[in-house]
């Protein structure tokens, strides 16, 4: 099972960090490589301990529903959303923000399983780990970009 970690610094407090990575508008701006959608639970504005949020979004030309839920929540240090439903065995996504040299750091760790045993652990492996760290590297550029400007 993969272990993601991506870290993005923003010139911005940390609380605001911690309040851009929640809401459901600003994560609609920073994945549009996907098109995802918010389309079900929560879907638009700031999301709390235990709230659910239905994306529809189209990876590797597939379009896919995933169902997340808030399932720890320390504001502003920390949330987890966990996958509830979804294509993966196995999805939890840790979002930290540690306050730093006048700014934030995000620290982004996800870890994730495929479905289909020894092929599920294959395409991990040899394609979505890559996938997803570019995947959360770009949202998180796009968030310190929306950060640092307003």
């Amino acid at each position: 099972m993969p272990r993601l970690r991506v870290e993005t610094f923003i010139q911005a407090p940390r609380e605001k960090c911690f309040d851009l990575a929640r809401d459901i508008d600003v994560h609609l701006q920073t994945t549009g490589s996907s098109s995802e959608k918010a389309v079900a639970g929560v879907t638009t504005g700031k999301m709390e301990l235990h709230d659910f949020v239905t994306f529809e979004a189209k990876h590797f030309g597939i379009k896919q529903r995933l169902t997340s839920e808030i399932v720890e929540y320390d504001r502003p240090h920390f949330f987890v959303d966990q996958m509830v439903k979804g294509p993966f065995k196995r999805l939890r996504h840790e979002h930290r923000f540690e306050a730093r040299d006048g700014g934030t750091l995000m620290i982004d760790f996800m870890d994730f399983s495929s479905p289909l045993g020894p092929l599920g652990w294959c395409v991990d492996k040899f394609a979505l780990a890559t996938y997803m760290a570019r995947f959360l590297a770009e949202r998180g550029k796009c968030l310190k970009e929306i950060a640092e400007r307003t």
